[in-house]
């Protein structure tokens, strides 16, 4: 008898990283990997092994994670969606949903066949935080000079190395990376202060890379530097130069692109 020929799944998803240990699966640690392929196997039959976009860390949140893998059930694309939202919930997994699934070419990979990715860091610059926020931004109480913030982050666009904004540990061939844009927005909230949105959108991003980041454009919006320094991180790569690392749960990873080589503006 002939062999099923594998399908290639294409999904993209949604979650809310504040109690998973990152996408990636571990030992003794929930991840959304792991409850992923939990799903997927009652479907297949089988162990799945699932491959992410991104790594997001423990605490980072997801508007539109990419991940694919291999499938030979016939299941529809619609009705694999609601297979794996009703398992979910089943689980109790109310944290992640399944927006969109996809057949694709064989070829495709959710990693590496990646050409851009953007991420969004929200920051409440309020004297007070809302309690329905406190998951899904960083309260920073002192007023920040969001003029500086964004003067620091026009720098960080165009071809750099990066190394001074990678977390030790990383581990990549090269630290270079083409950023299309970076750029700082800002509303009122209705309790006072603002609600600061900082999106970055690039080539690919290394280890903490975006954090790390967030946190030196927050110094520079402090006064603890001057705007002019962040063009002298990159030149320098000197890791204990740069700010603080952004605490997790600001920080969102909100689009995948496959469409062109090319780094894209998701403006």
């Amino acid at each position: 008898m002939a062999s099923t020929q594998a399908r290639t799944i294409k999904i993209v998803l949604a979650y809310d990283g504040t109690d998973f240990a990152g996408f990636q699966r571990q030992a003794n640690a929930r991840t959304v990997q792991q409850v992923l392929e939990e799903a997927i196997a009652p479907i297949e039959g089988a162990a799945v092994n699932v491959a992410g976009a991104g790594r997001t860390d423990s605490g980072v949140h997801a508007l539109g994670q990419v991940a694919s893998f291999k499938l030979t059930s016939t299941i529809p694309t619609r009705e694999l969606r609601q297979a794996l939202n009703a398992t979910l919930s089943a689980t109790g997994s109310n944290d992640v949903r399944v927006l969109s699934v996809e057949d694709m070419t064989g070829e495709f990979h959710a990693r590496f066949s990646a050409r851009a990715k953007l991420y969004r860091y929200r920051i409440v610059n309020a004297d007070l935080i809302d309690p329905f926020e406190r998951r899904f931004a960083w309260h920073v109480p002192r007023t920040l000079d969001l003029d500086a913030m964004r003067r620091a982050a026009q720098a960080l666009e165009g071809t750099h190395d990066f190394s001074a904004f990678q977390a030790t540990g990383g581990k990549t061939s090269t630290s270079v990376r083409t950023i299309a844009s970076s750029v700082w927005t800002e509303s009122p909230l209705a309790a006072g202060g603002r609600l600061l949105i900082y999106e970055i959108a690039g080539s690919g991003f290394l280890k903490h890379m975006v954090r790390s980041i967030v946190g030196t454009l927050v110094d520079a919006g402090s006064g603890r530097r001057a705007p002019e320094s962040v063009a002298a991180l990159l030149q320098s790569g000197e890791r204990a130069a740069v700010g603080p690392t952004a605490p997790p749960h600001g920080l969102y990873l909100v689009r995948v692109d496959y469409e062109t080589a090319a780094p894209v503006s998701f403006s």
